[in-house]
């Protein structure tokens, strides 16, 4: 089924995100976007015809995506027009939550009040983890796609240093997408140029073609927020989430490790949890081959009885 496109006010705010839907009759499932690109790019992305969100919608799930501040649809702090060395990281994880938040009432509303399933990739994890911890009785089952754990890395800069927002361009994109596969291994992209992903890429900023090169500028929360996590400060607490949880990751997923994920799911305070490997793919499997591992997993996890 197409997608409904609206917006949605926050309350106390003038920023507006761009709320999509797959409308069916069975559970809500809200998908959560990771630190670069967008829901349209991610979850709503069709490959011959077929997106994630497509697949959710086929097997009963009213399937809900939005735009956080300063991607895709959604409002643009007017920060991203500051210089970026002189603003804080903009839309860390305790903004993200709460926008979050906002979202899952809206689809309460409208489903009589119905618990959410909650698909999140990569930084959205922690979000969606914060959310879960706070929210509990809200939260339906839970996926963390390529989850951000925590680790101990020495080095790397302040989080809260590295400035407001970033350019992306679609060079930079395909350079981190290609990274922890194989040298010897063909490509698992399913474009593997990104040669039309890449322009529908840059087209969710009005202002990424003025740039040389053209690039996406996106919000440096989320990036401060995984810096954060690799020295020692995950920004939610896993012990707070409960909700019935699945970590689904790639096997060459260098973001998410068997040591990342073997704590993070010691972690959690859930009591039914799994982790899920699906071989010969990255962080970014959704865009990949092995995306029909994840859709399958998550369908599985998903459709499971109430525990």
């Amino acid at each position: 089924m197409q997608s409904i496109r609206s917006c949605l006010t926050l309350p106390g705010s003038d920023g507006v995100v761009a709320l999509r839907r797959w409308p069916e009759a069975g559970a809500p499932v809200l998908y959560v976007h990771g630190a670069t690109f967008p829901s349209a790019l991610s979850v709503g992305y069709r490959f011959a015809g077929r997106s994630w969100a497509d697949d959710l919608n086929a097997r009963g799930f009213d399937v809900w995506a939005f735009d956080f501040l300063g991607f895709g649809g959604s409002t643009r702090p007017r920060q991203m027009e500051a210089p970026a060395a002189d603003v804080a990281p903009i839309g860390r994880t305790r903004d993200a939550a709460c926008q979050i938040a906002a979202v899952v009432d809206e689809i309460r509303r409208e489903r009589a009040g119905a618990r959410v399933h909650i698909v999140a990739h990569s930084w959205g994890t922690m979000a969606a983890g914060r959310y879960a911890g706070d929210r509990a009785d809200n939260v339906g089952r839970l996926v963390m796609f390529g989850p951000i754990g925590q680790r101990r890395v020495a080095g790397l800069p302040p989080a809260d240093r590295i400035g407001a927002w970033r350019d992306v361009s679609v060079a930079d994109q395909l350079k981190r997408f290609v990274e922890d596969v194989p040298p010897s291994h063909p490509p698992v992209l399913i474009e593997p140029d990104l040669a039309e992903w890449g322009p529908a890429y840059i087209a969710t900023d009005p202002g990424a073609a003025g740039r040389d090169p053209p690039a996406v500028r996106i919000p440096n929360g989320p990036q401060a927020d995984i810096i954060a996590a690799m020295t020692g400060e995950l920004a939610y607490d896993p012990r707070r989430v409960v909700a019935p949880t699945m970590i689904v990751r790639g096997a060459w997923d260098s973001l998410c490790q068997n040591a990342d994920a073997a704590w993070l799911i010691g972690a959690l305070g859930a009591t039914e949890k799994a982790d899920v490997v699906i071989p010969e793919a990255t962080h970014l499997m959704h865009l990949e081959h092995g995306r029909e591992g994840l859709l399958a997993a998550t369908g599985d996890w998903l459709a499971r009885s109430p525990s």
